[in-house]
């Protein structure tokens, strides 16, 4: 099975700055297995940030490290594929650092929006949406990236929350908004997990016909 149906679709790996930005970055030492684990501290400071300080200020702060976070898991796979820069233990990389920064990020928001049990559900939800993927790829069939809350979608939410949580910190100082998210990634997720079962189903009952 090739890497490129194993390969996430993300539309900003078409982004022109980030292609560029891409190509200075394997011009130079920096390796795409450093740039996955980059994301890690980047979602371990979103995380603590929602965590301690869930107010306007860590929630605007946070949207910025979640960001980058998304961006190192758009540079590793540029640098790899198109700047040539692949390894042996790649796909390891692609995927260990990106369930524990959707962890860090997931559980650090349930915390601060008060609902550490519907974090942590949501953190497991969305480990659970990435082994259900690569298990489909485990017997043979390409990965499923379907939603409605994949990794881009469940960052997407979040996101949101945060910056709505920061205009509602100012005007109320309720958490309902970063409640919403995690619900919302939690539900999502669950769906999620469903939608890729199914669809690895069907690949094996077509397989079996």
């Amino acid at each position: 099975m090739s890497v490129t149906q194993n390969r996430r679709p993300i539309r900003s790996r078409s982004n022109r700055v980030v292609r560029s930005l891409a190509a200075r970055i394997a011009a130079t030492p920096v390796t795409p297995n450093q740039i996955s684990c980059a994301s890690v501290p980047f979602a371990a400071a979103a995380g603590w940030l929602l965590f301690a300080a869930p107010n306007w200020a860590g929630c605007l702060a946070a949207v910025v490290f979640i960001q980058l976070r998304l961006l190192c898991n758009v540079l590793d796979g540029l640098v790899a594929v198109e700047g040539g820069k692949k390894s042996p233990t790649g796909a390891l990389y692609n995927e260990f650092p990106d369930r524990v920064a959707d962890s860090l990020i997931i559980v650090g928001a349930g915390y601060g929006a008060g609902l550490p049990e519907a974090g942590w559900l949501a953190a497991l939800l969305a480990a659970t949406t990435a082994y259900v993927r690569v298990f489909g790829g485990a017997l043979g069939f390409p990965q499923e990236f379907l939603g409605p809350m994949a990794k881009q979608h469940r960052m997407a939410v979040l996101s949101a929350g945060c910056l709505a949580g920061a205009a509602e910190s100012v005007a109320t100082g309720t958490p309902y908004s970063l409640q919403a998210a995690i619900v919302i990634v939690a539900a999502g997720s669950a769906v999620t997990c469903w939608t890729r079962t199914r669809a690895i189903a069907r690949r094996l009952r077509a397989a079996d016909v």
